[in-house]
């Protein structure tokens, strides 16, 4: 069986060095990989069980247009993603065209002109820059007098609670935690940490309105940040929780005062959560989440893989090869523009859509220098599908995640690095 496998990957392009290289890697990570298939399957019980209590039915996938009054899927899907996330209220659109937009209207929907938003964990995902106004543009919060402040994480890694206390003051009405690192090498966070955090602030003012990033962190773990008392926690349905089959959307979840905020800011006064037609896509966004613990299991394994791989060959992996995981994303410092292009066009030459395309670096909008992205998914912008991307800037970051099974996310991996090698980025030792 082995010498078939190996075949395969030799008419998929893959050397016969690289698949024995990785091959030993994989045996060596049983015990890992039991460990995220049983928090798969807590998390996929949670989610079965939410679908139970609130009687899903055929009836809720029907398809409703215009102004969408009285659509029960839709209805049905919020009281759902409620009860998953331990939650008063959720809000899930398919208006909600990405996670950015989702923090967006959570942001503006519950900050006025003198509020000040206070991120204890450094700074925000590039394209949260500009909406906050860090980074001058049209429309931003900053326009319309809401100000921001951060307190950087310790060179540690950990919390600066000392910071924090200082921080805060009369005009501090929202804490913004992101629990993933984004285009950064600091750690990501537990949902635990995240608790301390939430505790932490609500003991100085009990008042303040704790929102986290959530994204690339659902079913990571067998606990959300609600659990531990965050007022929202907000994401994208082309990440975890849509299972790669939602082909567009975000969610918001939370405390109910916070979330009415959200729909009447995304819709207009008066008509909040009422309207908004779901044009058929429920059945897709109800099946997503039911596969989500699993397509994340399968991810997850994937980032463990790449880490131990590269790890192996000299590179500085974050987080590393042993440590716990709090999200889906696997960085991988390459040192060098030349490895960076290799690794991700390795992994769009693996994809099943666009494998053909050689991605090069551009000036994406929302960036502040050039990126190159690799996602041949099959839906556009997917993160929890096969993908990687990158800043071209030092230290020369790649950013890896997604996979939607994890046969997938490994084949990936050894493509980009068999890439790396042909390309002379690499020998393997």
């Amino acid at each position: 069986m082995t010498d078939f496998l190996q075949k395969m990957y030799q008419k998929q392009n893959i050397s016969e060095e690289v698949y024995n290289y990785c091959s030993e890697i994989e045996k060596n990570l049983i015990d890992r990989f039991n460990h995220v298939d049983e928090i798969a399957e807590y998390n996929q019980l949670k989610v079965l069980s939410a679908m139970r209590e609130n009687r899903v039915s055929d009836i809720h996938f029907a398809a409703t247009t215009g102004y969408g009054y009285n659509d029960l899927g839709r209805d049905t899907l919020e009281s759902v993603y409620a009860s998953v996330f331990n939650a008063e209220a959720a809000l899930v659109r398919p208006q909600l065209i990405s996670g950015t937009h989702a923090l967006t209207i959570a942001l503006s929907a519950n900050l006025r002109p003198g509020d000040e938003i206070l991120s204890p964990v450094g700074k925000p995902y590039d394209t949260l820059e500009e909406v906050i106004g860090i980074r001058e543009t049209n429309g931003s919060l900053k326009e319309y007098g809401i100000t921001y402040r951060q307190v950087d994480m310790l060179e540690d890694g950990s919390i600066d609670y000392e910071g924090i206390k200082k921080a805060i003051n009369d005009n501090t009405k929202l804490i913004s935690i992101q629990r993933s690192k984004g285009y950064d090498t600091r750690p990501t966070l537990s949902v635990d940490i995240i608790g301390e955090i939430i505790s932490f602030v609500k003991s100085i003012n009990s008042d303040l309105i704790c929102m986290v990033d959530n994204c690339y962190g659902e079913f990571v773990e067998k606990i959300e940040p609600t659990d531990l008392g965050a007022d929202m926690i907000v994401g994208s349905l082309i990440k975890n929780p849509g299972g790669g089959l939602a082909p567009i959307g975000g969610y918001i979840v939370g405390k109910e005062a916070c979330i009415e905020n959200c729909a009447v800011r995304l819709t207009a006064p008066g008509l909040g959560k009422e309207i908004g037609a779901t044009l058929g896509l429920n059945q897709q966004f109800f099946q997503g989440l039911f596969m989500s613990p699993q397509i994340v299991a399968g991810a997850l394994k994937g980032a463990i893989f790449a880490a131990n791989v590269f790890e192996k060959l000299g590179y500085e992996v974050i987080p590393d090869s042993t440590e716990s995981r709090h999200d889906i994303i696997q960085a991988i410092n390459l040192g060098s523009p030349e490895a960076i292009i290799a690794f991700c066009q390795g992994i769009q030459a693996a994809a099943p859509v666009d494998s053909f395309v050689t991605p090069e670096p551009w000036d994406m909008p929302g960036y502040d220098s050039e990126v190159i992205m690799a996602a041949g998914a099959f839906v556009q912008g997917s993160s929890i599908e096969l993908s990687a991307d990158a800043p071209i800037k030092p230290p020369y970051t790649v950013f890896f995640q997604g996979g939607l099974s994890w046969h997938h996310a490994k084949f990936g991996i050894m493509t980009a690095l068999q890439k790396m090698i042909d390309n002379k980025s690499i020998t393997l030792k």
